[in-house]
């Protein structure tokens, strides 16, 4: 040992681990206060507590890494082994086992935004999951009548949506849940929105969506929440979401995808549009049909009229050439009066249904009275109601049958008495059957 001594020398002073891993500890952290660093994810693990810890890696050497939960909430895509980012933070070394690391508090992904690779990655788990299947998505109905639409009252959207159903005279009714689309708490407002408008028993479509914007602006629409309340929806819904270049994932998950909010509305009345359209070729082609038959019935009555068969009979065709006339402006006369008679019967039937309703409210007004006449009626009738006035009823006793007349009772007989609230039992001592309450009161 002395030996040993001799050759190293006498130290000035012997360290703890502790202090040269506090000495470390505080040269590293003053060197290295902020730094950004460049690597690949690799050995990942996310901790029940919420912090995540990885080691950044390239080809000479690699960093341990950790990321607390408050910071790693604010990531937007998914962390996962081989994904190359740069990541800001300080370093730190964990005393307990000496080891130097990167505790991050800002994170990238190295070579497109955070926000594109998380739309990637949800849009990449949702389509494998089944939500974008074509053959899952539900049609519009035929013609529908009330349409809800979950978007901003403020925004451009709204105003584009109206707009379009005004210009057009569709006869919709417009259902609309007020929401923010954008910003913090804006993906739960819309998922609330679209869940209260589905439980309402006739609405037939949803419209859900917003103006344009940056990616950013529209992220509210990536959210996986708003994606799978879209999916679950159990109507039709329009994802109506930015410009005609903007795709999000509630574009994905959405029954029809709208290029923006006035497509959407186009999208809901273009088959009533349709319709109509063909109604009015059907009336015109119906109108050209009937002239050209006339047209064809002159013909062959102008061309009757020339042939040497039929001269003498000049003057009678030519009557029946004027009667066709007449017949021709007759029918189109008829044609109107039976548009005006559907309208004065469409009329006189809503007059009628009007005048039917106040009968039957009169009738069941006076049935009602009525019936409060006859329930009076029977409630002074009632014996109960009688008995509250001082009479009282006679039973044998032990019999179920009331007596009803004086030579029923014969002496030393036990009767029981019964008033409105209380009962006796007495024995008879006297019967007379000749006495009368009459006779007693003519004699007073």
């Amino acid at each position: 040992m002395k030996n040993l001594n001799h050759s190293l020398g006498q130290p000035d002073k012997i360290h703890t681990v502790y202090e040269v891993t506090r000495l470390v500890k505080m040269k590293l952290e003053t060197a290295f206060p902020l730094i950004w660093v460049e690597g690949e994810i690799s050995n990942f693990h996310r901790h029940q507590s919420g912090h995540m810890y990885f080691t950044l890696k390239d080809e000479n050497s690699q960093l341990r890494s950790v990321m607390f939960r408050s910071e790693a909430q604010r990531v937007p895509f998914k962390m996962k082994d081989g994904i190359q980012v740069v990541c800001k933070g300080r370093i730190n070394v964990y005393e307990p086992r000496g080891q130097y690391q990167l505790v991050t508090r800002l994170m990238e992904p190295k070579g497109k935004g955070a926000l594109q690779l998380a739309f990637e990655q949800l849009k990449e788990k949702l389509g494998k999951e089944g939500l974008f299947d074509s053959q899952l998505k539900k049609t519009l109905p035929l013609l529908p009548k009330k349409v809800g639409v979950v978007t901003s009252p403020r925004g451009a959207a709204i105003v584009d949506i109206l707009r379009t159903l005004e210009r057009r005279f569709a006869r919709l009714h417009i259902l609309i849940y007020p929401v923010r689309v954008q910003g913090e708490g804006a993906s739960d407002e819309i998922v609330r929105g679209i869940d209260y408008l589905a439980q309402l028993p006739d609405i037939d479509a949803l419209i859900v969506g917003r103006g344009g914007g940056s990616m950013e602006d529209l992220w509210a629409f990536n959210e996986e929440k708003v994606a799978r309340t879209i999916y679950q929806c159990p109507i039709p819904v329009i994802s109506a979401v930015g410009h005609e270049v903007d795709f999000t994932i509630a574009d994905f998950t959405a029954d029809i995808r709208a290029s923006t909010p006035s497509a959407a509305a186009e999208l809901v009345i273009e088959k009533e549009q349709s319709f109509m359209d063909q109604i009015e070729n059907l009336e015109k082609r119906m109108v050209h049909h009937q002239k050209y038959f006339l047209q064809g019935q002159k013909q062959t009555v102008l061309e009757l009229l020339h042939h040497k068969a039929f001269q003498n009979f000049k003057d009678k065709i030519r009557h029946l050439q004027q009667r066709v006339d007449e017949l021709e402006r007759s029918a189109m006369e008829t044609m109107e009066r039976q548009r005006r008679t559907m309208s004065e019967w469409r009329s006189r039937a809503e007059f009628l249904e009007e005048k039917m309703g106040s009968l039957l409210k009169r009738t069941a007004q006076d049935y009602r009275g009525k019936w409060n006449q006859l329930s009076t009626a029977l409630h002074s009738a009632s014996p109960l109601n009688i008995l509250k006035k001082g009479y009282a009823l006679c039973w044998k006793n032990g019999s179920q049958k009331l007596i009803q007349d004086i030579k029923e009772v014969k002496e030393k007989d036990r009767v029981s008495v019964s008033f409105y609230k209380g009962e006796f039992t007495c024995l008879v001592q006297k019967v007379d059957p000749d006495k009368s309450i009459q006779s007693e009161i003519e004699e007073s």
